[in-house]
């Protein structure tokens, strides 16, 4: 599926809820849904700056597509960064940078967030990003 098709599934998933204390739970539920990250990964390094709560954002590059783990201490944001990580794992690195995430404001989520959680989510936006133009870099090099 692309970014755009994954960002509408979401949408409309998040439609079935009449309020937010419904959308909390299933955000809830996907962050226990998300794989577990592999321990060599959760080190200082793979902290995402920004958020209030721990978030270990790994990246890597497998057959020309991103692949992200994550996880968080705080059980909300590891829904979010599973929300995030549904999206943009196995994507194009430039499908990624040119990727809108309109999908967070259709289905209210930055509204609902606290300040701190909302920057944390521009954090960890602006985290997969940066992954991708590390890897778009490394595509567009030619091998020596």
């Amino acid at each position: 599926m692309t970014i755009s098709e994954l960002q509408e599934e979401i949408v409309d998933e998040f439609s079935f809820f009449e309020d937010w204390m419904q959308r909390y739970e299933h955000m809830i539920e996907l962050g226990k849904s998300l794989p577990l990250i592999a321990p060599e990964f959760k080190t200082e390094d793979n902290i995402i700056k920004g958020c209030q709560s721990k978030v270990w954002l790994h990246a890597e590059l497998k057959d020309r597509k991103m692949e992200l783990t994550a996880d968080s201490d705080a059980i909300i944001t590891k829904g979010i960064i599973a929300l995030l990580i549904r999206i943009f794992s196995n994507q194009n690195p430039q499908d990624i940078l040119d990727a809108k995430t309109d999908f967070i404001d259709k289905i209210g989520l930055k509204e609902h967030l606290s300040p701190t959680r909302a920057n944390g989510l521009v954090s960890m936006i602006k985290q997969i990003k940066m992954y991708a133009i590390a890897f778009q870099a490394q595509m567009n090099t030619p091998s020596q």
